[in-house]
């Protein structure tokens, strides 16, 4: 499996992110559309960055009970984006009816990954707010398993994290990681980050980078220079 860079793409209209985009001149970067995009444009913005030739990681995390989840599932699944993901949290029988709604009838379907702690989530949040008092680092691991168990292609983890997933759940089960960010740049909102370059060498499979791509002055350069430290 080769590693790859995911720009997300962060914006709230096509105008914005085709702005963007049309930046990329040469390749053509895997970018992730999420929540705020993809509700200020519905389903159109999927199939016209498509269309570009991007592979796309459509980031709606779904979380619901199981059958409304694979319902939604089976909707998503006619996008052809290339990955798609879940809420680890929503239990096994979730993400097995997830599976389920994802795979089209030929037997096909998008790589489907479970989120297991956001990484704007510390230990502090997690036991005060959630009540969960296990440590995080074991919190993640047994999500992982839990969405192996269920057949899920891997994880959304911090960079943190893939090293201790892929000890557990094995090389093949991918871990997708944000929370990167360059030494030299700005955290924001993340707690739990990490370099691309460090990312690397700890094993993450993918790395999901916004901001320090998108509100750069250079967005190529920046994103080249994510690739020279990550996939080189």
């Amino acid at each position: 499996m080769g590693k790859d860079v995911i720009i997300a793409c962060d914006f709230n209209s096509a105008e914005k992110v085709f702005a963007f985009l049309d930046k990329f001149t040469g390749r053509k970067p895997f970018v992730k559309i999420g929540m705020e995009l993809y509700y200020a444009e519905g389903p159109a913005i999927v199939r016209e960055i498509k269309a570009r030739g991007h592979k796309i990681f459509l980031d709606l995390k779904l979380h619901d009970i199981p059958n409304t989840v694979k319902k939604s599932m089976a909707v998503l699944s006619g996008l052809d984006v290339d990955m798609t993901n879940l809420h680890a949290a929503g239990t096994k029988r979730m993400m097995e009816a997830a599976i389920e709604g994802l795979t089209r009838p030929d037997g096909t379907r998008p790589m489907l990954i479970a989120v297991t702690q956001l990484t704007s989530t510390d230990q502090e949040s997690m036991e005060n707010d959630l009540l969960i008092k296990e440590p995080i680092a074991d919190v993640v691991l047994h999500y992982a398993n839990n969405a192996k168990d269920a057949g899920l292609d891997g994880v959304v983890c911090s960079p943190l994290e893939a090293g201790k997933v892929h000890e557990r759940c094995g090389a093949g089960f991918v871990t997708v990681t944000p929370g990167v960010r360059f030494a030299d740049g700005d955290m924001g909102d993340q707690k739990r980050v990490m370099t691309p370059a460090a990312a690397k060498e700890i094993g993450s499979d993918y790395i999901v980078v916004g901001r320090p791509i998108t509100a750069a002055e250079d967005p190529v350069a920046a994103y080249e220079r994510c690739v020279a430290e990550f996939c080189d």
